[in-house]
């Protein structure tokens, strides 16, 4: 065998079983890019659909600055992810036996809304209800915001409520952590609930107003 060929015969052969290349250590990472077709919002609602059926307790994280007679404090606060379908999920929020908020997410071709429904006890609507926005961007599946609607910045200044007309609602779930309710407004105000989404707790009665579900506990008030 001439010398050369038998040089390349055996270069290939050690090829073969050489160990893979080191990098060096200070060679940059490389970040998987996510395709193009995932959907932050399709992300999002799925995340929430997840729960459903379940409860999670909660409490305020951020009351900046506090309001007086504030009904959430010392109560407890119970958020339950009750009705889910494909394109909307009802989240009542139980404040102690409050009973009268559910949040309402809704998925269409223009992007996601959040709405507020108030209901009495005896299942009448609040003067103060459908309130919310919709999303002006995709946002990520991890958090999306809700400036205030047209609809709700009338009813606002109708109800003697413009300090509301600035409005900045947003969601967050960061799956097997927790879920983050938040309203803000331009001249400071910023409050904030979270649920502890690792330690489910029992269900809470049916929300005022809607149809019972198997699941829902009994009322206790």
């Amino acid at each position: 065998m001439k010398p050369l060929i038998a040089l390349v015969i055996a270069s290939a052969l050690g090829a073969c079983g050489a160990a893979p290349q080191r990098l060096p250590p200070d060679t940059p990472k490389i970040t998987p890019i996510a395709p193009a077709s995932v959907d932050p919002q399709a992300a999002f609602m799925a995340a929430l659909r997840k729960h459903c059926g379940r409860a999670y307790a909660g409490k305020i994280i951020t009351n900046t600055p506090e309001e007086l007679n504030d009904p959430f404090a010392n109560s407890a606060l119970v958020m339950h992810v009750r009705e889910c379908a494909e394109n909307s999920v009802k989240i009542p929020f139980h404040v102690g036996n409050d009973h009268s908020r559910t949040w309402v997410i809704s998925r269409s071709k223009a992007g996601l809304r959040l709405k507020h429904d108030h209901r009495h006890a005896d299942g009448s609507l609040d003067v103060l209800t459908q309130y919310g926005g919709d999303t002006v961007e995709l946002g990520a599946p991890t958090r999306q915001t809700f400036p205030v609607d047209a609809f709700s910045i009338s009813l606002f200044e109708q109800q003697d409520r413009s300090i509301s007309t600035t409005n900045i609602w947003a969601i967050e779930i960061v799956p097997g952590e927790y879920y983050r309710y938040e309203l803000s407004r331009p001249n400071g105000r910023l409050f904030r609930v979270e649920f502890d989404l690792r330690r489910p707790v029992l269900n809470p009665p049916t929300p005022w107003g809607h149809p019972a579900l198997p699941g829902d506990a009994a009322a206790t008030d």
